[in-house]
């Protein structure tokens, strides 16, 4: 009986120091790191379990000193850091304004089907020797960062995420297309500056609207994506006309008149 005794309690023993070791491997902090130059970001979270963060800290160094440590705040446990956003997983330390500085970009996703997005970017003030920061919203769209002027300064290509919903289910809805930059501090929308990307964008939205519409689904959504397109490139006109003629469904009239709206609202009709 005491050999049971024994054995019971060696293994209730070993049962729980395993329990212990799992415990702290799941909640082993990992890290994502990026550096340019000297200057080297990382941020480290815990992970005890699957879809759960928690304690995400960012950490700035400079030329062998840390200049920021904090513990960055999340909307819910769920709300985790990615450095997917970038196309590999590392953390963006990239000179957006071309100031010879380069930014941090710390990207996080809130976790569900569809939502959200969104970037806290670091930028360093020589003067006070800190750095302060912005946070920009993408919704869904999440970006990619890309020098489409080649100018070696790289822009923020994404998509408008008001148009998620706005006239038919998230998946069937279109986006017009979006370009920001970074300067001092500060987003900006310079998507009109891009005629180009925008008029390959919208022959893209006009192309899933076709086959969208072969396979049963009236495509308004591209259709209002479509438009808000053509309108940045000045050639909205001609682009009802062309919406007018191919969209015939029984809410037609409701239909444009929610379009136009939603246009002027979102400032793509000024």
């Amino acid at each position: 009986m005491n050999d049971i005794r024994c054995f019971i309690s060696q293994s209730l023993i070993a049962l729980t120091l395993l329990n212990v070791a799992m415990f702290a491997n799941s909640a082993t902090a990992e890290t994502i790191t990026g550096q340019s130059g000297n200057v080297r970001a990382e941020i480290s979270y815990d992970k005890p379990q699957e879809y759960q963060y928690k304690n995400v800290r960012l950490k700035i160094i400079r030329a062998g000193k840390t200049i920021l440590d904090k513990k960055l705040p999340q909307e819910s446990e769920f709300d985790r850091p990615s450095g997917s956003l970038a196309g590999k997983l590392k953390l963006p330390v990239v000179d957006l304004d071309g100031n010879k500085e380069p930014e941090v970009i710390a990207d996080f996703f809130t976790g569900g089907a569809h939502c959200c997005v969104y970037s806290l970017i670091y930028r360093y003030n020589s003067t006070s020797k800190q750095y302060t920061q912005i946070r920009h919203e993408w919704g869904n769209a999440g970006y990619e960062l890309k020098d489409l002027d080649k100018d070696g300064l790289s822009e923020f290509e994404s998509r408008d995420d008001r148009f998620a919903y706005a006239f038919t289910s998230y998946a069937a809805s279109g986006y017009p297309l979006q370009i920001w930059q970074y300067r001092q501090g500060k987003m900006i929308d310079v998507t009109r500056r891009y005629p180009k990307s925008i008029a390959k964008h919208a022959s893209e939205n006009w192309q899933t609207y076709l086959e969208a519409k072969k396979e049963g689904d009236d495509g308004k959504g591209f259709l209002a994506a479509y438009l808000a397109d053509k309108y940045m490139l000045g050639q909205g006109k001609e682009a009802w006309q062309q919406v007018e003629q191919v969209y015939q469904g029984s809410d037609r009239s409701k239909y444009f008149a929610q379009v136009r709206k939603f246009l002027r609202e979102t400032g793509y009709v000024k």
